[in-house]
């Protein structure tokens, strides 16, 4: 009898927005880090190290998105990977903010936004790609 959960749909949407998550950030992730001095300065006070992890990351959301349209396991490993280390850098950057380090409250938002993305791919993969 066949499946009649939409797992290809689902793993299609699972893919699809974590290739577009990653083009988002390797774009302004990169015109941050090697654009002119306007975009610099419009980012405000970065955190250098979470700019620089953000933005190699957006290569591993490229891979795990081809990954998970191809509906390969290594999709499920990158994303609990990269749930893992975001979770981590973003504890780092808790630590930077109680010590009177400088940042943006965007940054805050990203990471947040960024963690939920890649614990709930993680979550959502382990059931998909069984």
């Amino acid at each position: 009898m066949p499946d009649p959960t939409p797992r290809p749909i689902a793993r299609w949407i699972l893919g699809l927005l974590a290739l577009a998550f990653g083009a988002a950030t390797l774009k302004s992730g990169g015109a941050v880090l090697f654009g002119d001095g306007a975009a610099r300065a419009a980012a405000g006070q970065v955190v250098e190290w979470v700019l620089w992890f953000n933005f190699c990351a957006g290569f591993l959301y490229v891979a795990a998105g081809a990954a998970t349209l191809a509906n390969r396991r290594p999709a499920l490993w990158l994303a609990q990977a990269l749930a893992v280390a975001t979770l981590a850098v973003f504890a780092a950057l808790a630590i930077h903010i109680a010590r009177g380090g400088p940042h943006e409250a965007r940054t805050v938002i990203a990471m947040t936004v960024r963690s939920l993305f890649w614990v709930g791919q993680a979550l959502a993969l382990r059931r998909l790609l069984r």
